[in-house]
């Protein structure tokens, strides 16, 4: 579903579950596919041991991408022109993490019309995880 400016105005908001019961096999799926190993997110003894962590988290990307799917779904494919994000809490195995994006400008630059949003994303206990914006081409 791509949005379209003539269907829009400031203050729209969509929500979306993006992952219930997060497992640690995602989190080391994602380490495989992103290359990160970094222990703090695979290995439990050391995250507990020497970081001092109650156990192993999730990359901040794979929040981020998991969140980037809110965004994809609601502008389509190849409509982002950009998309930044701020990682405030880990994320750990068993949460579930749900993102509201809402619209916050509609403006016009050059011959396109953009749609800014901003998208957070928060756990089951409702501590915000991701906080972030992001822009997209809109069709007419």
């Amino acid at each position: 579903m791509a949005l379209k400016a003539s269907e829009l105005k400031v203050g729209d908001s969509f929500s979306q579950c993006l992952v219930e019961d997060l497992k640690r096999t995602q989190i080391v799926q994602y380490a495989g596919a992103s290359g990160d190993y970094n222990p703090l997110h695979t290995d439990e003894k050391y995250t507990k041991e020497v970081a001092g962590y109650p156990g192993v988290f999730a990359h901040g990307m794979l929040t981020m991408g998991i969140t980037g799917k809110l965004l994809t779904d609601l502008v389509g494919d190849g409509r982002l022109t950009s998309y930044g994000v701020r990682f405030t809490n880990q994320v750990w195995p068993g949460d579930t993490l749900n993102a509201t994006a809402t619209v916050v400008a509609i403006r016009q630059e050059e011959e396109l019309q953009i749609a800014d949003l901003e998208v957070v994303t928060t756990n089951q206990d409702g501590a915000i995880v991701v906080k972030g914006q992001a822009s997209a081409r809109l069709d007419p």
